[in-house]
């Protein structure tokens, strides 16, 4: 999958769609063993920082968002499209990509 970099300030996600921070992959393991980069799975963990106006409904309305800004939630692990702003990677995601809230 391609990563898109991209340098503006701001995103705004339109629709149902949701702007995520991707949280770190692991360095090491349970045991501690080093992890090269080559190995470390793809995150599928992040935090909100923007969500779009929610999907259209049939009758023109808006249906509410179910994750606001600040949330933490776990994703499909290939959903998105992954977006690189300075140093800092982000997922861009539709709404039914996120797979629970985490506490």
């Amino acid at each position: 999958m391609t990563t898109v970099a991209l340098t503006v300030s701001t995103v705004k996600p339109l629709g149902d769609r949701v702007f995520v921070k991707v949280h770190e992959a692991e360095e090491k393991t349970t045991g501690g063993i080093l992890l090269p980069d080559t190995a470390k799975e793809k995150p599928q963990v992040g935090e909100v920082v923007a969500v779009g106006s929610g999907k259209r409904n049939d009758d023109g309305s808006r249906q509410t968002m179910e994750v606001q800004i600040g949330d933490k939630v776990l994703y499909s692990k290939y959903a998105g499209t992954d977006i690189k702003l300075g140093s800092e990677e982000y997922v861009l995601l539709s709404e039914k990509d996120i797979l629970a809230t985490l506490a």
